[in-house]
This record gives structure tokens, C-alpha cells and sequence, in this order.
């Protein structure tokens, strides 16, 4: 088990490394240990060799079928129809593969965060070593701006701040301690005695103590369970799979019956053998993996242009799918900009705060009076001192605004801004200098600085938490004038005894209890005058009898969209999940404002929760739970593989490392396209590039058109088959011993790739139906034939064939020649298929949906019948596949006649409501 370092004090921790603070390790020493623990690294797994990666996809089933039938052409004599099936092949192995083709570059994007060199205290002296040098023992500098180079216990902390997000998910930089913690049981996020490698130093300075590195950190935990989080694969991918072993089965069957029926009739071998090649290629809808990489591709474009970016086009299909969100808070469902949401003065008026992250447009809107911020001496005045007491920068970039430094302090900043103050211009121009700083640390819990205003006088100006505020006080500013000192004082502390400035204290005190309701962060701000003779005095003697101007309650806001987004998401059936490295109370005040909390049934999970409960309580709980917070890289994994025992079909979204192991878990994993490590998006199968959760909402809605456009495609291509197989079938059964193939392997090849494959490929842009976002989500395991399609295929199929057969046959019984009545049963499948497609554009029937709707698909029906009728009336199609031109009333009786299926059986279902026909 992994040493809890934070639960160890200092001194027990150097000693158990052999350590010290003042001399660190010997060169010896630590030459010694990377022999013990190796390199201070993380290990790269091997990826997939190309070559390997194209023979898997010969693998297919299909693939396999057509291998068969190709081989058997070539040795039977069929050349043009061997060389046509190993081209097919062929091209359907390529496109496979080069969708398949990616490296796998989680590894090394996590080696990319690393950093490069260290400051090290080695015999007495601090040197610059490369970071892989590092051992357990180590003594490190650490300083803003740095990577920490591996997981350290801290030894000293200098207002030490530590952005961790890309790790825990913790929204705010982490203040660091030395004190030792008690609970054993804190995730990552609480413990504040720690450092961990490759997150990033905001603020201070500070030593630790190295206590693992490479493998052996969290972030080399995360890396293995990368390296040994199985792929789950998509939705998609297994009905390929389901689709591809019935074909197979079905192909094999009627091949085996043909050949018994031939074998039964004596025919010679060689016939049964070009019959099982035509029905081999009748079998399989040679087209399907290259038409249905063609649709995936146009949503994927389609997708693009709302931001989102497929790296998998089996991903697209899988969001359409999905039934749970598992969403990150923190940059996705928030703006990831802390903002200053309300205000109050010391006279009791709230404001809200309107705008939009570190954008400086916006404004103080009165919550229940009139009175402008602008008209408050205690709001300007606090505004004043929030911006002055302040380490943040403002930075204007083309029109872009972000802040350097604290986040909260930046929001104070943007507060200021919306009010007409600005940071930059009161420093330089406004009259205001800074003489002496005051940083915040955890045992004062406020920050001050001593400043010079315009008039010549000194003044300190404070901020920090509000109740450590109120102890410090000795009144509040009341019409811009300080309220009379308490007639009883001691040290400092509030001590009013006047009824008017108890109604100030009780409202003051409030207002911190509404802001905390609503999951605001809170500083109060405070503001003293100071004498010439008290400019040189210690904090603890300036940092009393203050007057409190007012107080201000900061979030990471939710982004304006989101509300309306998991609406959508609800009213499609769709969970929204949030999984947080963030504080319990935080999360669900933000759930419940955007409406993941719908009622008090919604349960909220902490991390410590989840540690006490097993998998399969884990998997009783998921449905009721809203939120999980607090939560590790292993809780996101369990979280995740729980949806998925649960039969759900989980997409997870997610920007920093801790996120990797559970987006390559999920069925989609969804990655940040701004804010998103590099590690996140390698994990992910599908990139936002605007970091918006309603963008997955799009992408949803995309996803499930092209499901509904697929199975439409697949109607079409399949009921072709059937129609294929069942001419073939029809005439072996009524013909006996004497039968002639309808249809040859050349013209089945035809009529798969040509003239059924390109209109159907018209499917893939066809319009959404109307109750597209209003139905349920497909559960897992429901597969393209559900809703009675599968017998609806292989009931118009067999009316297609057995049309063509007549056409045959009756050619036959006319005298013509067996190429002519090939031509006939030809001919009639094409049109056939061709009336069938204006069916297939609806799950109701054709009289439902108007036929000029899709032009593409009209153009598509068009170029199919030209091309085709160029292979019966050109001297080159009668060569290659040995048609005959048909008369022109033959060709007009086809064309018309072969209507009949589709219109008699839709008008049959639009009346009986059959769902099979």
C-alpha cells in the first residue's frame, strides 16, 4: 500500500527517508537510489506496428467472404468479377485502417507536462539537475512559476499556491501548509501538506521533501491505469460486429442450401460453384463499411462547424446513443473564471453582479432597492481597497481579457472595472501608491497593504475572511462615515453596544449566510486610517479596529447556455451526471441552479463516500445520484465502468490528467479543445473545441440523426440482399435441375455498389425526423433492426426479388435468350430498389414524407438509372456484363411496374399499422 505521507509530520518524514533539510542527500546516496526506484520518469507502452494494425482489419467477417468468393472467381475462370471483389476488398481494408491509424500519445503528452530540471540540495549545495535524476529523499526549491517535478511532502510554505486542477479538479490554486493532517482518509484535493508532479506553482515559495517519483507518483498511478484501461468499444462497433456474424450465418445458410438443392438435381460442380460465388457476393453488401464511413464523415464535417471534433467517426454515431453525461464542473459546465456574482455594503444593500468572466462589461444591479453602486461611498470605497489589496494583473490582449495570478483576487478586479474603477490607472495616474505589502497567510487569514491615496494620507487597506474581518473591526461605514467606536474595548474586537450597529452586525452576518447558501466564496474588505507614527508597525498591531465597507461573494459561474443545454438533455431522456474535484457544496448549488438537481431524490456522492462502498452498491446508487464530488481519477474510472454494468451508455467529458483513465474508459470520451491538457484529448474520442457543454448537446442531436440515417441506409442496402439472394433462391426452387442464374456475380456487384449504393448514400444527409430529441436514447444493446426493420427488410426484400423473378422467368417462357432474361431480372431489381429508397427516407411510410425534400437523393435515383442503363444500351456494358438492350415497352413496364412492392406494402402498413411491412 502507498505511503499517506500527509498524515506524517516532517521531521518523521525525513527521517524515514534518510533526509535533511539542511544538507539533502549525497551525490552517492542518490546515485545509489536510482538504481533502487529508477529514473524519475513515466514509462511509454508500445504501440501497435502499422502493418499489424492493416491485417487486423482483414479480420472482418465479411472481408473473409469475399476473400473466399474472389478466390474461387479466379480459379473458375471469372477474372473481371475476381479482380472486382479483391479491389472492393481491398479499398474497404484502407479506409478502415487509416481511421484506425492514430498514435497513442497519452503517454507521451504526460512525459511532454514533466519538468525538465529541479533545484536540489545535494552535499550541502542547491544545484539545477534534470528532473529524471530526482529520488525519493531529495530536499527541492520551489518556486512560483514551476513544475513540480515529482510528489513532495512540503517541508516550508511562503504563501505557497498550487494550481492542481489538471490533477483533482480543484477549481482555486491550492493553498499549501506544513502542518501535518490528521484524517487518513482526504482525497487529493485536501491534501494541503503535499505537492504533486507536473502541476503548476502560482504563488510563493517553499521546500519539500520528494517521496516518490516516475511510476510511483499520482500522476504515474494515472498513467497505468491508462496503460491498463481497456477501450471499451462503441455502440456502433458492436452492431457492425452483430451485423457482419448475421451476414455471415445468413450467407453461409443459403449457400449451403443452393449447393444442396444442386448437388439433389445432379448439377455439375462447376455450376454450383458460380452459384455459390453469386450468392457469396449477393450475400454481403460489399459497399456498406465504405458508405458508412462516407456518412460518419459527412457528420463528422457537419460536427466540426459546431465545435466538436471527432477523432473516431464511431464516436459520432456513439453520442446519438448516449444515456448518461458524466460531466466535469469546473471549465465545461462553468465559464472557469471566477467572478464576482454579488455585493453587499455595510448599510445593508446587495447588488448583483451581471457580466460574464474576466470581460469587464457588466454592471451592479440592485437586488430590492435603487440605490446605485456608484451612489455608495461603502461600495466604491470597498472597491477601492479589493484593488488595491490585490497580487492579480489585469491583461487586455486584441479584445481578450484574462488575469495573471489568483483568480479570486482577479474577479475583485473585474468587479472594480464594471464600476468604473480600473487597476492600472489608479496606480499610475489615479493618485494611489503602494507602500508596504501584508501577504496573506493561513494563520492571519487576511491580506492588507499599507497605501497612500491621493490627499496624502495613509491608509490600510484589508480583505480576507469575513468573520476573521468582523473580529477585527470596530465598526462599519454608514453614509460614508465610519459608525462611532464601541464604548468597550480591549483588544481590538467588535465590542458594539448601540442597537444600530448591532442591526449592522446581525444584516453583515446574514449576508455571509445567504452568499454561503448560494455556494459563493466570500472576502470581506475593510479599510483603517493611519497615522505617520503607525506606518512602521507589524500587521498584528495595524490589522485591527477596522472599518468593514463590505463583503463579496465570488464563483465560477455557469455559463449562460448550459441551463437550456441539460433541459435538452432531460426532455431527450438523456441524464446529465456531475463528476467534480470540487467541493460537495460548490458542485450541487451549481447543479441545482443549471438543473442536474431537479428535486430532493437527487442524491449528491463525496469520494469518501464512494471509498466505503463496494462496486455493486456503486452501481444501486448511480441511477439516483446528481452529483459525485470530491472525487479521485479512481472514482471517475469505478463511476464510469458503474454506468456501464448498469447497461448505460455513458459519454464523459473532461480537460485535465486525472480525467485520462475515465475517458478512455467511457463509450465517448468528450475532451476540452481550450482548456483541455494534452493528455485529456489524446483520451478522448471527441474534442470541444469552444470547451461548451451545449456543444455536446449539438453533437448529440447530430449523433442521433446519423443513427436514424444509418439504419435507413442500412434498410436500403440490406433489403437489396435479400432481394439479390431470394431471385437466386426463386429460381433454384421453381426451376429445378435445369435453373439459370438470374442474375450474375458481376451484375450483383453492380447493383450493391452502383445503383443501390450511391442513392443510398443519399440517406446519409437526409433530413432529422421531428421527434428526433424527444425520444428516449437506444439502450446498449438495441441494434440497427429494432422496431420491427430487420422483418420489414426481409419482407420487401423477398417482394423484390420475387418480382425479378418474374421478369426472368417470363423472359424465358417468351422465347428471349438467357442474357436477355438476365437483363429483364436485372433491370426490374434496380428499379425496384430505386421506388424503394422514397420509403426508407421515413419509419412511417412514403405517403408521410415529401419526396422533394432531399434533393441530393433525387440527383442520386437520377445518375443511378443513367448509369445503369448505360451498362444495357452501350456496347461496352453488354461486353463486360453480358446484357442485352431490352425493348423500349419491356423497359417501360420494369420502370413503372417495379413500383408495385414498395407503394402496395406502404399502403398496406400506412392502413394497418403493421410495423414488419
Amino acid at each position: 500500500m502507498t505511503q499517506k505521507w500527509f498524515v506524517v509530520s516532517t521531521e518523521e518524514t525525513l527521517a524515514q527517508q534518510s533526509s535533511s533539510i539542511e544538507s539533502g542527500l549525497s551525490s552517492e546516496e542518490a546515485t545509489a537510489r536510482i538504481e533502487k526506484y529508477g529514473y524519475n520518469e513515466l514509462q511509454a507502452q508500445d504501440s501497435t506496428p502499422a502493418w499489424k494494425l492493416f491485417m487486423h482489419q482483414f479480420q472482418n467477417p465479411l472481408i473473409f467472404i469475399l476473400a473466399v468468393g474472389a478466390l474461387v472467381s479466379f480459379f473458375t475462370g471469372h477474372t473481371v468479377d475476381a479482380v472486382a471483389i479483391t479491389a472492393i476488398i481491398f479499398i474497404n481494408a484502407c479506409i478502415a485502417f487509416w481511421q484506425e491509424y492514430k498514435a497513442q500519445k497519452g503517454m507521451e503528452a504526460l512525459k511532454e507536462m514533466a519538468a525538465p530540471t529541479a533545484q536540489v540540495l545535494r552535499d550541502s549545495e542547491w544545484l539545477n539537475v534534470p528532473a529524471r535524476d530526482l529520488v525519493p529523499g531529495d530536499i527541492i526549491k520551489i518556486s512560483t512559476g514551476d513544475i513540480l517535478p515529482a510528489d513532495v511532502r512540503i517541508l516550508e510554505s511562503n504563501r505557497l499556491g498550487i494550481d492542481e486542477a489538471a490533477l483533482t479538479g480543484e477549481s482555486e490554486p491550492v493553498d499549501k501548509m506544513v502542518a501535518t493532517i490528521d484524517d487518513a482518509t482526504v482525497g487529493l484535493g485536501d491534501q494541503k501538506n503535499m505537492g504533486f508532479m507536473t502541476t503548476i506553482v502560482t504563488t510563493g515559495t517553499g521546500l519539500g521533501v520528494v517521496t516518490a517519483t516516475g511510476m510511483k507518483t499520482e500522476v504515474g498511478h494515472i498513467a497505468d491505469m491508462m496503460a491498463n484501461t481497456e477501450e471499451t468499444k462503441t455502440p456502433m462497433q458492436e452492431r457492425m460486429d452483430t451485423i457482419a456474424k448475421m451476414l455471415l450465418i445468413a450467407g453461409l445458410s443459403v449457400v449451403a442450401v443452393v449447393c444442396a438443392i444442386g448437388l439433389y438435381h445432379g448439377m455439375p460442380w462447376l455450376d454450383i460453384l458460380t452459384t455459390g460465388i453469386s450468392l457469396s457476393v449477393a450475400a454481403i453488401p460489399e459497399g456498406l463499411p465504405t458508405v458508412v464511413t462516407i456518412v460518419l464523415t459527412m457528420g463528422s464535417t457537419k460536427m466540426v462547424k459546431s465545435n466538436a471534433l471527432a477523432k473516431q467517426l464511431a464516436a459520432i454515431e456513439t453520442l446519438g446513443s448516449t444515456t448518461v453525461i458524466c460531466s466535469d464542473k469546473t471549465g465545461t459546465l462553468t465559464q472557469n473564471q471566477m467572478q464576482v456574482m454579488k455585493a453587499y455594503d455595510a448599510e445593508g444593500h446587495y447588488w448583483e453582479v451581471s457580466g460574464k468572466g474576466f470581460d469587464p462589461k457588466g454592471s451592479f444591479n440592485p437586488i430590492g432597492h435603487d440605490v446605485a453602486a456608484t451612489q455608495s461611498p461603502a461600495m466604491m470605497q470597498g472597491l477601492v481597497v479589493a484593488t488595491l489589496c490585490n497580487d492579480a494583473e489585469y491583461i487586455q490582449d486584441n479584445g481578450k481579457y484574462s488575469v495573471r495570478g489568483n483568480p479570486t483576487e482577479g474577479a475583485l478586479i473585474v468587479a472594480a472595472a464594471k464600476a468604473g474603477l480600473n487597476q492600472t490607472e489608479m496606480l499610475s495616474s489615479g493618485g494611489y501608491s503602494i507602500v508596504e505589502k501584508f501577504p496573506f497567510d493561513s494563520t492571519r487569514k487576511m491580506a492588507s497593504v499599507i497605501v497612500k491615496g491621493p490627499d496624502g494620507k495613509h491608509f490600510l487597506a484589508l480583505k480576507g475572511a469575513p468573520d476573521v474581518v468582523l473580529r477585527h473591526s470596530t465598526g462599519f461605514m454608514i453614509n460614508g462615515v465610519p459608525t462611532a467606536a464601541a464604548s468597550a474595548q480591549t483588544d481590538g474586537n467588535l465590542a458594539l453596544d448601540n442597537v444600530a450597529s448591532a442591526d449592522y452586525v446581525a444584516n453583515f452576518e446574514a449576508a455571509i449566510e445567504n452568499f454561503g447558501k448560494d455556494a459563493l466564496r466570500t472576502l470581506a474588505v475593510g479599510i483603517r486610517e493611519l497615522r505617520e507614527d503607525e506606518l512602521n508597525k507589524e500587521p498584528a498591531d495595524l490589522e485591527k479596529d477596522v472599518t468593514i465597507l463590505g463583503v463579496y461573494g465570488i464563483m465560477d459561474p455557469p455559463r449562460p447556455e448550459v441551463k437550456l443545454a441539460v433541459e435538452q438533455c432531460y426532455n431527450a431522456g438523456v441524464r446529465t451526471v456531475m463528476i467534480t474535484g470540487d467541493h460537495a457544496v460548490t458542485a450541487a448549488a451549481i447543479a441545482r441552479e443549471i438543473g442536474i438537481i431537479r428535486s430532493d431524490k437527487d442524491r449528491v456522492v463525496t469520494g469518501a463516500e464512494l471509498d466505503a462502498m463496494d462496486d455493486e452498491k456503486l452501481q444501486a446508487i448511480c441511477p439516483d445520484v446528481a452529483v459525485f464530488a470530491r472525487v479521485s481519477p479512481e472514482h471517475k474510472l469505478r463511476i464510469v465502468k458503474a454506468q456501464q454494468v448498469n447497461n448505460e451508455v455513458a459519454a464523459m467529458t473532461g480537460d485535465g490528467v486525472n480525467d485520462a483513465p475515465a475517458l478512455r474508459r467511457a463509450d465517448i470520451g468528450v475532451a476540452m479543445g481550450i482548456t483541455g491538457t494534452s493528455v485529456a484529448k489524446d483520451s478522448g474520442d471527441l474534442i470541444l473545441l469552444d470547451d461548451n457543454f451545449s456543444t455536446i448537446v449539438k453533437a448529440v442531436r447530430q449523433g442521433r440523426q446519423i443513427f436514424d440515417n444509418l439504419r435507413k441506409f442500412i434498410r436500403q442496402e440490406l433489403t437489396a440482399n435479400v432481394g439479390e439472394i431470394s431471385v437466386i433462391l426463386f429460381a433454384f426452387l421453381l426451376m429445378g435441375p435445369e435453373a439459370i442464374l438470374p442474375l450474375t456475380p458481376l451484375m450483383i456487384l453492380w447493383v450493391n455498389l452502383v445503383s443501390d449504393g450511391l442513392p443510398a448514400l443519399a440517406l446519409g444527409v437526409e433530413p432529422e425526423e421531428g421527434d428526433l430529441m424527444e425520444r428516449a436514447p437506444r439502450k446498449r444493446n438495441e441494434g440497427f433492426f429494432s422496431d420491427g426493420l430487420g422483418q420489414r427488410i426481409i419482407t420487401r426484400g423477398l417482394a423484390l426479388g420475387a418480382l425479378s423473378y418474374v421478369a426472368f422467368a417470363w423472359a424465358l417462357d417468351g422465347g428471349y435468350s438467357a442474357n436477355y432474361a438476365q437483363t429483364m431480372a436485372f433491370m426490374t431489381l434496380i428499379f425496384a430498389q430505386l421506388w424503394h429508397l422514397f420509403d426508407c427516407r421515413s419509419f412511417t411510410t412514403l405517403f408521410r414524407k415529401n419526396p422533394f425534400t432531399n434533393k441530393y437523393l433525387l440527383g442520386a435515383v437520377a445518375t443511378s438509372a443513367i448509369l445503369s442503363l448505360s451498362v444495357v444500351y452501350t456496347g461496352f456494358g453488354q461486353l463486360v456484363f453480358g446484357t442485352e438492350a431490352l425493348e423500349m415497352t419491356h423497359l417501360a413496364v420494369i420502370a413503372l411496374g417495379s413500383a408495385l412492392p414498395t407503394f402496395v406494402l406502404s399502403a398496406i402498413k400506412e392502413v394497418t399499422k403493421v410495423r414488419f411491412i
